[in-house]
């Protein structure tokens, strides 16, 4: 009989248990941050380990190895619909960046590929509203250039900031959206070209596409394939007045042509990363936020204009498309 309640009492816990796994399983799917906290504080306490016990022996993995594995991690814990936006080095760890549902979402991974965590916190304090004092030649109408490829989460970041920016100084500036190439696949190629036929054919509500396309989560989750995203760029050209049989006809013509010369003019300049921004010829640097970018133009002008007294927002703008913000700094590129 003792023995029977033994196993009853067994199999209730075995069945509570598995209850539990399942009921966290789905808790993490509807609410993707607690997996960031769990693993967050599995990285701390690995760290404090490594600290003590003389740290990573030498036995880093590559970068791509190390994508292969955190992809693989969100994989088994259930969350299968990402994929890799980017990768780099920062603080001694991989930086990967992933695509999930349109936004770009960080993770950390240690080089030797045995912790992860989805956010660091800083030892030392900085200020992100800051904008490097740049030497930049002035001139009366600076000419603001904005390097990207179309489907860098970085670049549509960068992209979202200055719009506000440019809708300020208006013909004051000269401002210029150039595409770099494509580094994401045909689809970027062909994005490229359609932005650059609606600044031809459309001039006056080319950055008005440009900020629509960028701030629709649905064209991302596209991820280029046709099938979704004909219909979808039907409806934005419908919003904006833009006839899509011009845009169509202009992309197989002067489209591939406009395209080849922006590949050449990037590099023959040097320049491959997205975003890069050149104000008056120099290459500088600005945070992504409307106010920031404004302060970096104001300082190519020989004389000051009204406009640089107004002040701007200084939330920086989402990696990835969506319209939202980012509480954080960003230097990252495609």
């Amino acid at each position: 009989m003792e023995e029977e309640k033994k196993e009853e009492h067994e199999h209730h816990e075995h069945v509570e248990h598995t209850s539990k796994k399942n009921n966290l399983t789905e808790k993490v799917r509807e609410n993707p941050w607690m997996l960031g906290t769990f693993v967050l504080s599995v990285l701390v306490v690995a760290l404090l380990l490594l600290t003590f016990t003389g740290g990573i022996t030498g036995n880093a993995i590559s970068s791509s190895a190390a994508a292969e594995k955190t992809l693989a991690f969100y994989e088994s814990a259930g969350i299968s619909d990402l994929t890799l936006a980017s990768i780099e080095e920062i603080s001694g760890l991989y930086q990967v960046n992933l695509n999930y549902k349109g936004s770009v979402v960080p993770v950390y991974i240690t080089k030797d590929g045995k912790n992860i965590a989805e956010s660091l916190i800083p030892l030392e304090s900085s200020s992100s509203t800051e904008t490097e004092t740049q030497e930049v030649p002035k001139s009366d109408k600076p000419e603001v250039e904005l390097y990207v490829f179309t489907y860098c989460p970085y670049g549509l970041q960068m992209e979202k900031a200055i719009i506000p920016v440019a809708n300020l100084f208006g013909s004051k500036i000269d401002l210029k959206i150039r595409q770099i190439g494509a580094m994401h696949g045909e689809y970027e190629e062909i994005e490229a070209k359609r932005q650059l036929c609606v600044e031809k054919k459309y001039p006056n509500k080319f950055l008005d596409y440009v900020k629509a396309f960028a701030e629709d989560t649905s064209i991302g989750s596209c991820n280029g394939d046709a099938t979704c995203l004909v219909p979808k760029l039907n409806t934005l050209y419908n919003q904006l007045g833009i006839d899509a049989s011009t845009i169509n006809s202009c992309m197989t013509t002067d489209g591939v042509t406009m395209y080849e010369a922006e590949v050449q003019n990037s590099g023959a300049k040097g320049i491959g990363g997205s975003p890069t921004l050149v104000i008056n010829g120099v290459e500088v640097s600005s945070g992504r936020s409307p106010e920031e970018i404004k302060g970096v133009i104001c300082e190519a002008f020989n004389n000051v204009p009204s406009e640089c007294s107004q002040t701007l927002s200084t939330a920086q703008a989402s990696a990835g498309f969506g319209s939202g913000t980012d509480s954080g700094s960003s230097t990252a590129s495609c």
